[in-house]
């Protein structure tokens, strides 16, 4: 998962992106990056870490120009060195930077027609490169000084015929404007704003239409599946759909999860859909504890807080803030590497004891990932005293691998894949454990204003939507980007820097 951002202005874009990337922080702590656009030229800076660490001044003094893009990362496809930060760049045709939410499902194939027969040079495993010089490819085409709206949306229909997963993209065409567009279904998010001043009107692209609000952007709306929409340098905007759309399914996790509680997508409020899981997991804890022991309910900061609070007053029980969160650790769950979640655990956690003391404590997680942290976190609440620590997550088991840009990719890495609930909990250490029901999760996401009839459920239900997913794909996957994959790449890594030295 990566957060994208795409603005053109009638003034300077470079703190305006930097502002709305630390907004999208949340969605990738790898890396970052910025390009701008003006005059004819490019400014680009990006590196490895937070905004805040890879942009200092200087840098955003030189980031020039009156559009432009930018990206967080969090690595999935092996993108796990400073190397493959983005936007990435290709210098024909025009000049086109490109900056990408998600993952293409066919990027391997991919990689091999371009090289063998597009003559194109790639110099990284990043899927997002694979994309770029797709779309390069199809716009060299064009074979003109200046392009026209029409070949923009021809190349990106082009895209769509040789690119499947799930993904959203912003593309900056140098000295032409920024474009972006959505996958067939939907799975990735893009929103538009607008923002009328003095001088013209300003438009901006990006994951969140938290955004949006951060920069005083009024949301007009979500950009649709298999759309795409270019807004050139003299803020014009130009929209075609350009696939029809095959089912509008989006991913749900990003409501569990991903998101902040205080965007929309897709006409649904994150806010919301986390205050009806509360409610749903509330009534099956009814149904299965009529009669329950629970004294206090207590969320695990942050993403988790909705939904407890809502699930705390539908139970009749007390909500505390049980556990101080170090606003300084990064979350555990997109850290690269089990050690890493491992030990931060601890870090990023301490638990006030007076709210667990003799007490039988109900923990409210979003999701159950890994469980490695669920089990320090109980392990936290005992030691702080809880009689009894039971543990209730607002989404299903995570049983299969996510393949469209979420870093679930090894089922042997999940710990509910091919176990009981019961077996889940014995794991973590809970007294007892309840998931969320699928249909239940899907009800609280549905808001009738919103005219999404499907979710892209596969990490919970192992149904993959685009339809491709082999199980040939998913082994090949579990070998890439596995934990011990990551830590064998990094040792490479280390010891090629070792060998040149």
């Amino acid at each position: 998962m990566c957060g994208i951002v795409g603005i053109v202005g009638t003034s300077a874009v470079n703190q305006r992106l930097y502002d709305a990337l630390t907004v999208l922080q949340h969605r990738g702590q790898d890396a970052a990056g910025i390009a701008t656009s003006g005059e004819g030229g490019l400014c680009v800076r990006k590196g490895s870490g937070l905004v805040r660490d890879v942009f200092q001044q200087h840098h955003m003094v030189e980031l020039k120009g009156n559009a432009g893009i930018g990206h967080v990362r969090y690595p999935t496809a092996g993108c796990d060195s400073a190397s493959e930060a983005q936007p990435f760049y290709v210098n024909a045709p025009y000049g086109i930077c490109l900056g990408h939410n998600g993952n293409l499902t066919n990027a391997a194939e991919l990689a091999e027609i371009l090289i063998r027969e597009d003559r194109r040079h790639l110099n990284t495993t990043s899927d997002s490169e694979v994309l770029l010089n797709v779309f390069a490819s199809e716009l060299q085409r064009v074979g003109t000084a200046r392009i026209t709206p029409a070949d923009v949306f021809a190349a990106v229909s082009a895209v769509y015929r040789r690119c499947r997963g799930g993904y959203a993209v912003l593309a900056m065409v140098i000295g032409h404007g920024i474009l972006g567009f959505r996958d067939p279904n939907g799975i990735r998010p893009l929103v538009l704003g607008e923002r009328r001043t003095a001088r013209g009107t300003e438009w901006m692209l990006a994951s969140e239409s938290v955004a949006l609000d951060s920069l005083s952007f009024r949301l007009v709306r979500d950009v649709a599946p298999g759309e795409a929409v270019f807004i050139d340098e003299a803020g014009r905007l130009h929209a075609q759909q350009c696939v029809a759309t095959q089912h509008h399914t989006p991913c749900i996790f990003e409501y569990v999860y991903f998101a902040r509680p205080d965007s929309k997508i897709d006409n649904i409020s994150v806010y919301r859909a986390r205050m009806r899981m509360g409610d749903r997991l509330a009534d099956k804890i009814l149904r299965e504890r009529p009669s329950h022991d629970i004294d206090v309910v207590i969320p695990i900061p942050d993403t988790s807080r909705t939904s407890a609070l809502q699930l705390a007053q539908r139970l009749g029980v007390k909500y505390r803030e049980g556990f101080i969160k170090n606003r300084y650790i990064g979350r555990t769950f997109i850290m690269p590497g089990q050690e890493e979640r491992e030990k931060s655990v601890h870090r990023k956690l301490n638990a006030i004891d007076l709210e667990f003391r003799g007490k039988t404590v109900l923990l409210v997680d979003d999701s159950i990932v890994r469980g490695t942290t669920s089990a320090q976190i109980i392990e936290l609440a005992r030691e702080a005293g809880a009689a009894k620590v039971y543990f209730a997550s607002a989404a299903p088991p995570v049983r299969f691998p996510n393949v469209y840009g979420i870093d679930m990719p090894a089922v042997s890495e999940l710990v509910a894949s091919g176990r009981t609930v019961e077996e889940v909990s014995a794991l973590i250490g809970a007294d007892w454990l309840v998931y969320q029901d699928l249909d239940d999760l899907i009800a609280a996401c549905k808001h009738e204003d919103a005219r999404i009839a499907e979710f892209d459920t596969s990490c919970f239900s192992g149904v993959y939507v685009t339809g491709d997913v082999t199980p040939e794909y998913l082994e090949r996957l579990q070998d890439e980007r596995s934990d011990a994959a990551k830590l064998a790449r990094r040792e490479r890594r280390k010891l090629k820097v070792v060998r040149g030295s």
